[in-house]
């Protein structure tokens, strides 16, 4: 059976991470399952079943985790072939200089730049950097909502994902504004075996349009229509198409963001008229919390962003195709992230932020404080 496993909080999300990042080599991923498997109760038998391994193999890295904990994962079992040419301390200093320093006038290290300040080569740094998933030159942006309301509207919303009300239905509601319509200078080479297809740099603006998009939930439908503005008045043309798509009284749910143009005067007047629309709206700054914003994601990829178009008729047109090609055969998208995890992940966030700039992370506060 083999003696318990336990596992804190800290170290169940560190290894849960590392299971699920790309760049975890695998045989520190299978270490990490052998862990989360015996944490969870399983004999060494039955770990070995479901992980295909031999079952000292699961004795081994039980033991192992049980006298150094996270360490212990990551450790080389010494084997046949040329030995490390550095040990761990350096390894260590030039993991610690990745994580805590800049090069002189540059934001990021790249293999080069450090393997030059370490004097190692750059292909030791890579293998460093591959072996604790240390990735300098990618970035991902985000921004935490400061919307008083925000685990109110984040509950409603998400509600509204994972328990949908029976006889209604919920529509993901925005506009995708200023697309424009780009015109390449130069014709581009079509793709060939041995190369990729090419298209200029520079290009010819043609004018834009805004795309008012709402997804309908449950079967993934898209219903869109292109308009010169994004005015309140496109809006309530946009709310009356909806109003004819979906005839008969079934409540309509819509799911929001808070620009202006949707808490007009003269839409708040129509919507009295029509109480089956029932609006939602995501917190400030949450703009992620719109399924429909992952739709878009879809149509600017496979639509535009490689798309040459003469004019904004050419680009309506094509718009227009690809909402066709997607309502014959639409694939809903599925929201699986429960309110106690998101908001785990943002106190996460926020506690970092707070020992980065202790006492900064409310730019309103900080200016007072001036």
């Amino acid at each position: 059976m083999g003696h318990a496993c336990e596992l804190s909080p800290s170290e169940q999300e560190q290894i849960q991470q590392w299971v699920a990042a790309h760049g975890t080599p695998q045989q520190v991923a299978l270490r990490c399952r052998i862990v989360l498997a015996a944490a969870a109760g399983c004999s060494d038998v039955t770990i070995a079943e479901q992980l295909s391994i031999n079952r000292k193999t699961a004795i081994l890295w039980r033991n192992r985790f049980s006298e150094q904990r996270l360490d212990g994962l990551w450790e080389v079992a010494p084997g046949r072939g040329r030995k490390p040419t550095f040990d761990i301390d350096k390894i260590a200093a030039i993991v610690d200089a990745t994580l805590q320093t800049k090069p002189e006038g540059m934001t990021h290290w790249s293999c080069r730049t450090m393997a030059t300040d370490q004097g190692v080569s750059k292909s030791t740094i890579n293998n460093i950097w591959q072996a604790h998933n240390l990735k300098p030159h990618r970035v991902k942006t985000f921004k935490l909502s400061r919307d008083p309301k925000f685990l109110e509207k984040m509950t409603d919303v998400i509600g509204l994902y994972l328990n949908p009300p029976e006889q209604a239905i919920v529509l993901c509601v925005d506009e995708k504004s200023q697309i424009q319509a780009l015109d390449r200078t130069q014709p581009g080479l079509p793709i060939k075996k041995g190369r990729c297809g090419t298209m200029t740099h520079d290009y010819k603006r043609n004018g834009t349009t805004t795309l008012f998009a709402a997804l309908e939930m449950l079967q993934g439908k898209v219903i869109g229509q292109c308009y010169q503005r994004h005015r309140h008045q496109e809006f309530l043309r946009f709310l009356r198409t909806l109003d004819k798509e979906f005839p008969g009284t079934v409540p309509l749910h819509l799911i929001m963001d808070n620009y202006g143009t949707h808490k007009h005067e003269k839409v708040r007047a129509w919507l009295n008229r029509h109480p089956r629309f029932v609006l939602h709206f995501v917190p400030t700054s949450s703009s992620w919390l719109n399924m429909v914003e992952r739709w878009f994601g879809q149509l600017d990829d496979k639509a535009i962003r490689r798309g040459v178009f003469r004019s904004v008729e050419d680009l309506k047109a094509s718009i227009d195709a690809f909402l066709i090609a997607w309502n014959k055969d639409p694939k809903p998208f599925v929201w699986t992230a429960t309110v106690d995890s998101i908001v785990e992940k943002l106190a996460r966030c926020r506690r970092t932020l707070e020992k980065l700039q202790p006492g900064c992370t409310n730019p309103r506060t900080r200016r007072r404080k001036k």
